[in-house]
């Protein structure tokens, strides 16, 4: 147990680092993949909060799902009445809305399914998921936010 909390906890060190090296390209205009900055009010500060976030099309909608336990953004986007979501020198206000465990089910079955292996594998390296699988994934969305994005 202790050495995979080690394990968990340096991939979290080194996602933290990827993330800054993300938000500074975004921000002179280089983008990639389905990456996106979400900017939002601080629940307790009210600060504007930056986060680099994949935006996952999905059937019905585009949609924000968290990767890691405790992800800040997603206590900040529950507690926001809007967020801007930003690709590259475009920024768009958004609303977020929060999926019902049984809505993210088969959202979250079809992300793994069509997506490259590694998306499953993340949900297994930050403890989210018992496996990688389509299944295992879906069977573990009481424990993984998802968001539909909709724009105002």
């Amino acid at each position: 147990m202790v050495q995979s909390r080690n394990k968990t906890d340096r991939y979290r060190r080194t996602v933290n680092w990827v993330n800054k090296v993300v938000i500074g390209l975004q921000r002179i205009g280089i983008v990639f993949g389905p990456m996106q900055l979400l900017t939002v009010a601080g629940r307790r500060s009210g600060q504007p909060r930056t986060f680099p976030i994949a935006v996952m099309p999905l059937t019905g909608g585009r949609y924000l799902v968290q990767a890691y336990p405790k992800a800040a953004w997603v206590a900040n986007a529950r507690a926001a009445d809007t967020v801007t979501l930003t690709r590259g020198r475009r920024a768009t206000t958004a609303r977020l809305v929060e999926l019902s465990v049984e809505q993210r089910r088969p959202l979250l079955r079809e992300l793994v399914a069509t997506a490259p292996p590694s998306v499953g594998k993340r949900f297994v390296t930050t403890e989210l998921a018992e496996g990688a699988t389509p299944d295992a994934v879906a069977d573990a969305a009481d424990r993984i936010a998802m968001f539909r994005i909709e724009t105002v």
